[in-house]
């Protein structure tokens, strides 16, 4: 009876150690939160930083993240696709929970989403669709009321004349949708021959450099420019650098986007008509709060879809605001995105307004 027991004893000793191997061994179901006692542990890939938007982003994020209680783990590619693509299996070998991703080409990033997919991670596009890939969600603004934004007011002060049009990076999904708002407002003047479309390029990388080309070309070969259109701020100040060779800054009205710093002064100080901000705590808190939802529910609820391609993905939206001289105060100022000393920085104290 004394063996018997014993032996049983054993046995079940040796299964329980067993049951507890197996349970140590297992993958975890696909997207649930940890369990183990740490924090949910974010990836977050990055294209690129060179943007003063982006350092925003990342900083506002991963602060969030932190009041919710969760890890961010940051890596940024340089605006170099398969640097990115590297990139992501790290953070994939550093068992994150789930990845956001900022993708440098909207094609060539679905290797990351598969990669993701394949180790059971969910994938939430940031700001960026990655194309024809089937991600978990796509977090970003209005994009085609962005370029709406500036294409209409344009043409409330230019309603007839030569543009120039300096579009982003083709390998971003973004610059499609910003050119496709400028279009929905400039198609009718267009077709009526009140506007006139002189040169129109697509900035590699988003480079400014390729901006000022755009527009001292234009200039040297003589031609007339009454407007620019240019994808954010960083292109649109190239331009205005370009147009203040030839003393025209200000006097050719320029939009951009962003509300980079230097964009809002050179709001405040008349030489760019105007930007759109878009605010990015709204959007880095919806990012945090849809990858904590789908982690924890499997789910998050959304009433808008952005076809990829193949694709309807769910697509949560925060809209931008048209930023002009008349109203800094009240935007990027009143949300503390930026100081009123730091915007009428180059502007003379007594021409300040008041809070």
């Amino acid at each position: 009876m004394k063996k018997t027991c014993i032996k049983a004893f054993l046995l079940n000793s040796v299964l329980i150690l067993f049951l507890l191997l197996t349970a140590a061994c297992a993958p975890r179901e696909n997207n649930a939160p940890a369990s183990n006692g740490r924090n949910i542990t974010i990836g977050f890939s990055m294209a690129t930083l060179q943007e003063e938007r982006w350092q925003r982003d990342m900083d506002i994020l991963v602060a969030k993240a932190k009041s919710k209680g969760a890890d961010v783990i940051v890596q940024n590619s340089n605006n170099n696709v398969d640097d990115q693509i590297k990139q992501v299996k790290y953070l994939l070998d550093q068992n994150i929970d789930i990845l956001l991703i900022v993708p440098q080409d909207a094609e060539k990033s679905a290797e990351a989403v598969y990669m993701a997919k394949k180790k059971g991670v969910k994938v939430i596009c940031y700001d960026r669709l990655i194309k024809n890939a089937n991600v978990d969600f796509y977090v970003s603004f209005d994009n085609v009321k962005v370029g709406e934004y500036m294409a209409s007011l344009m043409v409330s002060k230019v309603p007839a004349g030569n543009y120039l049009i300096i579009n982003g990076a083709k390998t971003d999904y973004n610059s499609y949708m910003y050119n496709k708002g400028y279009k929905n407002i400039l198609n009718k003047y267009i077709y009526n021959n009140s506007i006139k479309i002189v040169n129109e390029i697509w900035a590699y990388d988003w480079r400014p450099e390729d901006s000022f080309k755009c527009v001292e070309k234009a200039l040297q070969n003589g031609k007339k420019i009454d407007a620019v259109l240019a994808a954010n701020d960083s292109l649109a100040g190239a331009a205005i650098e370009a147009l203040s060779e030839q003393q025209l800054a200000g006097k050719v009205l320029v939009a951009g986007h962003d509300a980079d710093i230097s964009g809002c002064q050179r709001v405040a100080e008349g030489t760019q008509l105007m930007t759109v901000y878009k605010p990015i705590d709204k959007l880095a808190e919806k990012a945090v709060d849809v990858a904590l939802g789908l982690l924890k529910n499997n789910y998050y609820q959304c009433n808008n879809y952005i076809s990829d391609g193949k694709n309807d993905i769910p697509y949560e939206k925060v809209e931008p605001i048209i930023v002009t001289k008349e109203n800094l105060i009240n935007t990027v100022i009143n949300d503390g995105f930026h100081r009123l000393e730091d915007v009428y920085l180059n502007v003379p104290k007594s021409q300040w307004p008041k809070k």
